[in-house]
């Protein structure tokens, strides 16, 4: 349905442009320019109330007069007309809308209380908008110019999204240079309405996009967005150019655009978990994105340099070890190979220096030792002309040689390299003009490879092997709530996490010096002494700390000195006593912690620890959920991990209690939506385990006492545990029903080998002729926050089976989900596809779906019947039934 609607829009057979002029210069004069000049097949009609016509074709005074149902409405008016058009364009039943008029979100309130007018007008009458405060859309397959672009777009695979309707005027005149095609172009500026999600889901599904390319500012719904981008990064590159990473910039952008930008690691840290590949210029946006339509991704992060001359290898070697790249390090057997063929005096390693006077031959040696080395990922071949060099030669044979590693180039210089470079282009080899670059998109192309892994990941709704006392938690936020408190004491912050697992320091509570010795001498010498006030988040501030007190003279002191200290500092503050707890002394200090971002929630913090950590700044971020396998990527890409796993002979630390840690961290924030900032350093740590020393947490009193969905407050949905069940089939046999993962493709391979041809009719409405690995990543890898897929998984002699799968696709606003069933041949007629109906309809009702809708066959009587006795209104039409459930 959402596929049908925006297919409308983007290949359109009717056309109404609102505000047509024949004003040279004026908006509206260059959408009716570019419409009606262009190859365009389909029917364009100006509404302007003062004109008879506008350039050369009849004028309409307004939409509902033209004499055709509208597909298509472009908006060129000002924005306080634009209100009472877009109802009349509902009126008219127009199918969507693009709104290139400025005047909206980015002005403040009026404007976004014009925006929310108009939104609340499309939903009821079913439109899309696209705008306002944009350029407009491009379809060159099409023809299709429906923007006020000087230039046109050229036909390729490319979908490009733009926020920026300018910077997508320099990249259309810009392409049109370097003649890079798209399948689409898209200017969406405010994004009221489509956002990048819609458009992610589209293009992710267009068979003639081969990448999606975004020029982003902005977020403002980040669940939509890494839903869309996760359900499709697997099978298309999505590269994102995100600006705004300096404070200056985010402001400029916010000014743009009228939204939040966000803080720059979180997106970094969001990107990364979706699979997105993030670059930082327009030149590696289109660089790299040519790049993996033409080369296999590498598998790692080692490469070899094949040059002509020395300087370009040592930029090159520069650039990759500055973006954390490798050198590959050459085998005995390459360097032997690579001795006999190369001059004497050849580099002797990598870079592999052929030298200036280098035939076509030898480099296509040394390029094909370097591609069978087992140690090397891919190989960049460097040329620079020089009297003797033979450019378009030395391109033919790297065009000959094969292989399952990516080739870059860079042809350096013009003229008489150009002839090699279109070779090398033609071929499918990508050529670059600096070293810098091609670095980059291989660096670009190893973090893809990377990120892809993440997707694979699926933490769960419920925890294993170890069991959180959610209810003392829930209880104890509660409590603090009706205190009309927001920050945590130190003794509640231990409680807190120690319900979930995580190892604090033995903190009690002193009202006076001599309790606080007799404390001491109980837990035992030395200890540390801390206030104990809700009001004092930054206890060394006011002189509320200190450490390693040997004994009851010094314990006494320190209290008195804290007492002292705070009443001086802090004088309103309401003191509850001082905590001694026992010094622990441990090699490393830790920081983990947790603070709610604005546009991506919860953001898990891991990194070096310590009074130093703000100088240090050696830090990762994380989304949750998190399981084993993402905590260990948190802990990896910080530099403190070299010395945690033990660095130069030193001993490491116990590295898996760090992860399972992280672990039940993630479950906490998980759990508790009312966590606004949770904040352990340090966390001690050697190789006999680690303990939370200090540990601060604020609420967050928005949400507080408030009702939510599960989960809602994050933007990745976690695998949903609770849906795992067992059901007993008509022949005894027990199938355990539960979501799909992604590691059960070869499960559903075979499966689908055991459907009859009346299956596959009955479930996909023909058949399918391969079962592509890219097919069995779109049902297999799914984002469960906009799909869920219940398999049932039998055992049938020692061996897991798929026996069917039942599914609903929810559309953008989660409201309307589209159902499918298929059980295998064997295992039809035991009572799966009833059960399978009723538990999905089921689930459908808790994530309060609206409606469920299915499209079958007119001759699958058993799944009409099934329909039937469920109550969905079926609809009868020429050959298939429409089936619907109002929930």
């Amino acid at each position: 349905m959402e596929k049908k609607q925006l297919d409308r829009l983007f290949n359109p057979k009717t056309i109404a442009v609102i505000g047509a002029s024949n004003s040279i210069g004026s908006v509206g004069y260059a959408l009716m320019k570019n419409l009606v000049g262009s190859k365009f097949e389909g029917i364009v009609y100006p509404i302007n109330p003062k004109r008879q016509s506008i350039q050369g074709v009849k004028a309409y005074p307004h939409v509902s007069s033209a004499p055709d149902r509208i597909d298509l409405a472009i908006i060129a008016t000002p924005a306080k007309s634009v209100l009472k058009i877009v109802e009349e364009c509902g009126t008219a039943k127009v199918g969507n809308i693009v709104i290139v008029s400025s005047g909206f979100n980015e002005i403040g309130k009026a404007g976004e209380d014009l925006t929310a007018g108009i939104l609340k007008i499309s939903k009821k009458h079913g439109m899309r908008i696209m705008g306002p405060n944009c350029l407009g859309f491009i379809n060159p397959k099409k023809g299709l110019n429906a923007s006020f672009a000087k230039n046109t777009a050229l036909p390729g695979k490319i979908a490009f999204i733009s926020q920026s309707g300018a910077l997508g005027t320099a990249v259309l005149d810009w392409a049109v240079k370097q003649n890079v095609g798209f399948s689409h172009f898209v200017s969406i500026g405010s994004m009221a309405d489509i956002g990048f999600n819609d458009l992610i889901d589209y293009f992710g599904r267009d068979p003639g996009t081969s990448s999606i390319l975004i020029y982003m500012e902005s977020l403002s719904n980040a669940r939509k967005f890494l839903s869309a981008a996760r359900a499709f990064a697997r099978t298309k590159p999505i590269l994102v150019l995100k600006v705004g990473k300096s404070d200056e910039g985010a402001k400029a952008a916010r000014s743009h655009t009228g939204t939040i930008t966000g803080n720059d690691s979180v997106f970094d840290a969001a990107f990364k978990r979706a699979g997105i590949i993030r670059v930082n210029t327009i030149n590696e946006l289109f660089n790299c994105a040519q790049t993996l339509a033409m080369q296999p991704r590498p598998l790692g992060k080692r490469l070899s340099i094949v040059t002509n001359a020395g300087g370009p290898g040592v930029i090159a070697t520069d650039a990759l070890i500055s973006l954390s790249g490798e050198l590959a390090s050459l085998s005995p057997n390459s360097m032997k190979l690579l001795n006999k063929k190369m001059p004497s005096n050849w580099s002797k390693g990598n870079p592999v220096d052929v030298l200036g006077d280098a035939p076509p031959e030898r480099y296509r040696d040394a390029v094909e030792i370097c591609m069978k080395d087992v140690g090397c990922d891919g190989i960049l071949v460097i040329l620079t002309p020089q009297a003797m060099t033979k450019a378009s030669e030395i391109a033919k044979c790297l065009v000959e040689l094969k292989g399952s590693k990516p080739v870059l180039a860079v042809w350096m210089g013009n003229g008489e390299v150009e002839a090699g470079k279109e070779i090398l282009k033609k071929n499918k080899i990508p050529v670059y003009s600096t070293p810098e670059d091609a670095v980059n998109c291989f660096m670009s192309m190893y973090s893809y490879s990377k990120n892809l892994e993440l997707l694979y990941e699926t933490p769960a709704t419920i925890p294993h092997a170890f069991k959180p006392k959610t209810i003392e938690n829930r209880k104890l936020i509660e409590k603090i709530a009706g205190q009309k408190r927001s920050v945590l004491t130190e003794v509640e912050c231990m409680e807190l996490l120690s319900n979930y697992g995580i190892p604090t320091v033995e903190c009690k509570t002193a009202k006076t010096a001599g309790q606080a010795e007799k404390i001491a001498l109980e837990i035992g010498l030395p200890v540390a002494a801390k206030i104990l006030s809700a009001d004092i988040l930054h206890k060394t501030d006011v002189g509320g700390v200190a450490l390693n007190l040997n004994s009851q003279k010094e314990v006494r002191n320190a209290f008195q000195s804290i007492m002292a200290s705070v009443g001086r500092k802090a004088p309103k503050a309401k003191i509850l006593g001082i905590c001694i707890s026992k010094m622990e002394s441990k090699k490393y200090e830790l920081l983990i912690g947790c603070k709610k971002d604005r546009i991506f929630g919860p953001a898990i913090v891991f990194g070096m620890g310590g009074v130093a950590v703000e100088i240090y700044k050696d830090t990762n971020i994380g989304l949750p959920p998190l399981n084993m396998a993402l905590a260990k990527r948190l802990i990896e890409e910080t530099k403190i991990y070299r010395l945690l796993k033990g660095y130069r002979g030193m001993e490491g630390v116990d590295l898996d209690s760090i992860k399972f840690l992280l672990y039940k961290f993630a479950y906490l924030v998980t759990d508790f939506p009312e966590l606004k900032e949770i904040d352990i350093n340090p966390f001690a740590v050697d190789k006999d385990g680690g303990v939370v020393l200090d540990a601060k947490v604020v609420l967050d009193k928005s949400v507080v006492g408030k009702k939510t969905q599960p989960y809602a407050h994050m933007v990745i949905s976690p695998y949903p545990k609770e849906y795992v069940t067992k059901f007993r089939m008509k022949n005894g046999k027990t199938a355990v029903l539960r979501p799909i993962k992604p590691e059960d493709e070869p499960l559903e391979a075979e499966m689908f080998k055991t459907f009859s041809e009346q299956t596959q009719r009955f479930r996909f409405f023909g058949l399918i002729k391969d079962i592509t690995h890219e097919l069995l990543i779109r049902y297999t890898q799914i984002d469960y926050d906009r799909e869920i897929a219940i398999i049932a998984e039998i055992d049938e002699g020692g061996k897991k089976k798929m026996a069917g799968v039942v599914r609903l696709i929810a559309d953008s606003f989660n409201e309307t989900a589209e159902f499918a069933i298929v059980v295998g041949d064997p295992w039809q007629k035991q009572g799966l596809g009833d059960k399978f109906t009723d538990y999905i309809l089921k689930i459908a009702k808790k994530r309060n779906l609206k409606k469920v809708y299915a499209n079958v066959l007119k001759n699958n009587h058993i799944m009409l019947h099934m329909f039937q006795q469920r109550g969905f209104a079926i609809t009868r039409e020429k050959d298939s039934c429409y089936a619907e459930l109002e929930l």
